[in-house]
This record gives C-alpha cells, structure tokens and sequence, in this order.
C-alpha cells in the first residue's frame, strides 16, 4: 500500500502529532479524544504472561531460554533477536536469532495448521552475535552477525540443509536485512553510530554467493534524492566498508529493516528515527522522529526491529523505553498495539507475523530478569487488519 511522502502521525497518548519530512513546520496538531486508541484500541490491563493487549487479543508462551520447548526435547537459546516465519504444508516455522558472542546462531519452532508446536531445532551454530536478518522470496533466513567485520549467513530454516557463509555480503556490523524481489537486491543495515544502508546485488537472483555490495550516497539532510555506489571492498579491511566511498550517507545505528511496495522502511535507533526509501523515485525521507515531538511523550522510544502485515501496517519494537511494540498505520496514526510490564531491562525482538496473518511472534530478550539467560518468546494471536 503506497504511503504517503508527508507523514502526519497522530500521537496518541500524548498532545502533539509528529511531522517527518523537510516539509514540516510545527504546526499544531490535535491528538484524538480517546488517547492511545490506535486502530485495535486502547491497551488492556496486562494478561498472565503480563502483556498488555487490545480488546479481542490473547497472548501465550511458546518458549524460554534455556528451557525445553513445550512438547519438544529441544533447549531454547538465550537472548533471542531477530526472526521470520514460513509457510511448512499447512502449518508454519518461527525462525529466531540468538544475540550472544560467542555462540549466536539461530533456532526454529515447527507449528501445526491448528498453531500447536511439534518442533524445535537449531538451524545455525558457531556464529557470534546474531541479532537481526531477514527472509528471502526462495524461504531462507538471512542471519547477520552485529560484530565488527561480521558475516550474514544464509541458513535454512528447515533445519535440513548446512547454513552458508555468504562473503559477497561483505564484512560490517551487519543488522537487518530486507529483500526485494523487483529490483533483486538485498538491503542491508549497519548498527555504528556512522553507519551505512547497503545493497547487495547478487549476480543470479536466488543465489547470494556472488554479486556486487553498494552504498547508499545521499547528502545530510533528512530527504532527498540518492543514489548508489560500487562497495570496492566488501571484505571491509583494512578500511571499512562504510568509509570506502565518498558522499555515503551515514546512518545513527541502523536496526530494523523491512521491504513492501516498492518501499524499504529501516530504523535507526541512535536518534529514534523511522526511514522511508521511496525506491520508484530514489527518494528518502524521514517516517518518524521523535525529536520533532513537540508536547507529551513520544510514542516510539528505542526503535528497533520492523516488520509489516498485510494491511500495510508497520509493527516496530522497542529497544528499552516503555516496552511496546507500535503500529504505524497507512493513514499515519502512531500508536501502541501491546506492552510488556516488568521487564524494563530488556528489548522486544524478532517480530514477524505467521503466513495467514493471525498470529504475531516477537521475544523479550532479556525477560523479567534482565539476563540473556532469561529470555522469553511469545505469540500474539487475534484480528489483525487485512
């Protein structure tokens, strides 16, 4: 669903409306009667698992670090991050990474047309620090490893074939990934302080062993037009990647990274803000800022992980703040879908929605005790807007 180039988001909760975009000028904007009532409605009081839902919504457990997997023999890795689902016959898997170096690596969780877990098993090892990544069209999970001159490795979530180095993809602190089936590239974050926005161009579509990285060259401002440039060292070393060509724009900690409609939205959590590339046009501005919030509290705090359901809806966690996972609507209504309580030292992590669109799984990387070792993964399932 085509968005539009001036953002107006409603605020709700607060009395303010941000703006995004150069276009913006502080003009006053009334928040709705009824604060925070997005589109689902106002948060209820926290359920068992201790989140807060919209009327109509339920929440359940579907597994805890280090603890095996509901009717499964298989132990759930710490700190889990970024994931995906998959169509399997009539169920579906849940791909999640695991955050921790050494280590990392990524696991899956088998769902049966009727949502019951029938399996769990680890689908990658031996890698450091897999934060976030993203789904291929030919049902692969990229995992990225956030370190300095860090690998994605394309794994699969069957679990049946070996996952696979992918070097072309070049040596960075590696976030999220986002593929784009028209113009068969990969768009790739960077979580530095001055960090990139990259594509990876493989030589065949489907096969990410060779191809060609670049780099988003824009000016400084907050939109514009860009273009792109030929990485001339993927390896990244001795120089890295993101100091190799003149006129890249540099980014404040890349994170979240989603692709629809000829759109690629990505968050960079350094300065709270929410990107929009316009990829017909070569445009880019900015979705959201919370630094133009001008009165009340910013809806979105630490933004992170993105992701988008079949509404054209955008679902973007929260690293800290308040521990929400926002929806950002095609109209531009900003506002909570759900929070966690009592784990303010932890993240949200890895949401992705199953192939129907009922069920939305995202983890609390640290749960209630603040640890990697006490993560916690859940499922959300109820009437999401189609």
């Amino acid at each position: 669903m085509e968005r539009r180039t001036l953002l107006r988001a409603a605020v709700l909760g607060g009395s303010s409306a941000v703006f995004g975009g150069t276009l913006w000028r502080g003009a006053a904007y009334a928040a709705p009667a009824q604060p925070g009532a997005g589109p689902y409605g106002a948060l209820g009081a926290a359920d068992a698992n201790g989140v807060r839902l919209p009327s109509g919504f339920t929440s359940r457990v579907i597994a805890r670090s280090g603890q095996t997997v509901t009717g499964t023999s298989y132990t759930w890795h710490n700190a889990p991050d970024g994931g995906a689902c998959y169509a399997d016959g009539s169920g579906w898997i849940y791909v999640s990474n695991s955050e921790i170096n050494p280590s990392g690596g990524a696991s899956a969780v088998k769902f049966s047309s009727a949502g019951a877990v029938t399996g769990a098993y680890r689908v990658l090892s031996g890698t450091r620090q897999n934060c976030a990544g993203g789904r291929t069209p030919w049902n692969t999970w990229l995992s990225c490893e956030e370190v300095s001159l860090g690998y994605v490795y394309e794994t699969d979530p069957w679990g049946v074939n070996a996952a696979v180095r992918r070097d072309a993809m070049g040596r960075f602190k590696h976030e999220a990934a986002a593929a784009d089936p028209v113009r068969k590239a990969v768009y790739l974050t960077e979580d530095e302080t001055n960090g990139c926005l990259y594509r990876f161009v493989p030589t065949t579509w489907g096969n990410l062993s060779a191809g060609t990285l670049q780099v988003m060259v824009a000016g400084t401002a907050t939109s514009g037009s860009f273009t792109w440039a030929n990485v001339p060292d993927p390896d990244g070393s001795p120089t890295t990647t993101r100091t190799q060509v003149s006129g890249s724009k540099k980014f404040n900690g890349g994170e979240g990274c989603h692709y629809a409609d000829d759109t690629v939205w990505f968050t960079t959590k350094g300065d709270n803000r929410v990107w929009q590339l316009n990829l017909a046009a070569n445009t880019y501005e900015l979705a959201y800022d919370d630094s133009l919030v001008t009165s009340g509290t910013a809806p979105l705090t630490g933004v992170d992980n993105i992701t988008g359901s079949a509404s054209g809806d955008l679902f973007v966690a929260e690293d800290g703040g308040n521990m929400e996972i926002c929806v950002i609507t095609p109209n531009d209504v900003i506002a909570p879908f759900l929070r966690i309580d009592g784990q303010s030292g932890s993240e949200i992590t890895g949401p992705a929605f199953s192939p129907d669109g009922t069920r939305l799984y995202f983890s609390s990387q640290r749960g209630t005790s603040g640890s990697s070792s006490g993560g916690i993964t859940y499922e959300v399932r109820g009437p999401f807007r189609s």
